[in-house]
């Protein structure tokens, strides 16, 4: 599903414009983002799941053409983390 058809969806199942919803979307989705960068680590939705920030070590990675080694810097990594009732709706 694009995000065009979720606006149409969740528009038509809650009663209002298109361009609401998708204002209200597109909001949230841009919160969600600049608190997980702004340092928060976790963001917790109820029955849903948890946007969380997990920091990958410094490590030494190969480059696949020549096979030298080479250098990954540590790094902050966003994960999603799916909760047991959006598990369950799934299967």
């Amino acid at each position: 599903m694009k995000m065009s058809e979720l606006i149409k969806v969740v528009a038509k199942k809650a009663g209002f414009t298109q361009g609401d919803t998708e204002l209200i979307l597109k909001t949230t989705l841009d919160e969600i983002k600049s608190t997980l960068a702004g340092g928060e680590n976790e963001i917790s939705l109820p029955h849903f799941g948890k946007f969380i920030v997990v920091e990958r070590a410094a490590r030494t990675g190969r480059n696949p053409q020549t096979g030298a080694a080479v250098p990954i810097k540590a790094h902050n990594v966003p994960k999603f983390k799916a909760a047991k009732e959006f598990k369950e709706a799934v299967l």
